[in-house]
């Protein structure tokens, strides 16, 4: 214990007292050979270290690298760079200017239901200077066009017509023609198309497992008002009733279908009467979607078959128009009923396609579309106008 002090002292002491001389009043003293050795390895352990100091503050970032020296096709920019150094670019912003029907959602169902998030989506009028578009639904429009945003429309901004009502059910508001650049719809030559669509595999899916079916036809109808255009499919209906018994829902017939049975009640039938309230031009509605969605056969009331084909495979419906009437129609359905084989081939679709369920609550209706209008506004920045919106929308 007694070598092991004294060690200490011999090699702080002299240091120590080198460090003093250097600073007493006398001035510094010459330090012996074995003090210069200490001190030496003393300022050069100090040294070596103030130059990796140095070295380490002025090398370049392992975590994130630094840009490539001449930028090109072969010089690829690192995957993870700091992006917290780099401000994210601002979203557009589109203002929802009439809640469709006051029927509100949560905004961020658009990333939830569809994984939209290129816009902020805003109701508050007050951003309206500062708002890249501004969706308008048709329906909200005063006659006398009194409750429109402010005019003009500042140049960079987008006013989106929002309608998805079929021409028998759209009132012409006089005064709309060069005033939208941008129009949201059922129709596919709409600058944003909306509709449920079918989903392409990959690769092949397994063999489809038909559900459990009790019921033949099946109809879900909650509209029986002719001033809507239904007088069509009510007497198409009536007609095939005649023929072959078709299971009614909906508040049209008194028999209420809660929405969470809406799926399984679908599922439970061979076949369910997609039949739209009126015929027009790609007026192909969610009543398609959903026996797709469902696993069960559409038999379809709408426009001619190849435009259901624009959207569907062929073999995935059966059209009214294939048939020279209603009883001919019963007829086929009650075959098929009969012959599981011919049956099952309006599912071979599924192999190369899905169908997703689309959302039914009427809180939900006008969800998709308006995540569809967020989504173009994030990325498009065409300018156009709409010179005459009737024109194109009642063909």
């Amino acid at each position: 214990m007694s070598t092991f002090l004294y060690w200490k002292e011999e090699v702080y002491t002299p240091v120590i007292g080198f460090i003093g001389g250097c600073l007493s009043d006398t001035g510094p003293t010459m330090p012996s050979g074995f003090e210069r050795v200490i001190l030496f390895s003393i300022l050069g352990l100090g040294g070596f270290l103030m130059l990796f100091l140095m070295y380490d503050k002025s090398a370049p970032s392992r975590i994130c690298p630094p840009e490539p020296a001449l930028p090109g096709p072969y010089s690829k920019r690192p995957e993870n760079r700091c992006l917290s150094k780099q401000p994210e670019p601002e979203k557009p912003l589109l203002l929802l200017w009439f809640w469709p029907e006051n029927r509100r959602f949560d905004f961020s169902d658009c990333a939830t239901f569809f994984n939209i998030d290129g816009c902020h989506l805003t109701d508050d009028r007050s951003l309206y200077n500062k708002a890249d578009g501004v969706l308008i639904f048709h329906k909200s429009i005063k006659h006398d066009l009194s409750n429109l945003p402010p005019s003009p429309r500042p140049p960079f901004q987008k006013w989106i017509w929002y309608h998805v009502e079929s021409p028998t059910n759209t009132i012409r508001i006089p005064g709309l023609d060069n005033l939208f650049n941008l129009t949201l719809s059922y129709r596919e030559d709409a600058d944003v198309p909306v509709r449920w669509r079918l989903t392409a595999r990959k690769s092949q899916g397994e063999d489809f497992m038909l559900p459990k079916k009790d019921k033949l036809v099946c109809w879900i109808v909650s509209n029986k008002d002719p001033a809507t255009g239904t007088e069509v499919r009510d007497n198409y209906y009536r007609e095939l009733a005649k023929h072959i018994k078709v299971e009614l829902f909906g508040k049209a017939y008194a028999r209420f279908l809660k929405y969470e049975d809406y799926y399984s009640t679908l599922s439970s039938c061979k076949f369910y009467l997609s039949f739209e309230n009126s015929v027009h031009k790609d007026y192909i509605t969610e009543k398609l979607n959903g026996p797709l969605a469902a696993g069960t056969v559409p038999v379809v009331l709408g426009p001619p078959r190849q435009n259901y084909e624009d959207f569907v495979p062929g073999d995935s419906f059966i059209h009214i128009n294939d048939f020279p009437d209603a009883k001919a129609l019963a007829e086929f359905l009650l075959k098929l009923d009969k012959d599981d084989e011919a049956y099952l081939r309006y599912f071979q679709w599924r192999r190369n396609f899905s169908a997703q369920e689309h959302l039914i609550q009427p809180s939900q209706e006008f969800i998709q579309s308006i995540c569809y209008g967020c989504d173009h506004v994030g990325k498009h920045k065409e300018y156009r106008v709409v010179h005459n919106l009737y024109k194109w929308y009642f063909v």
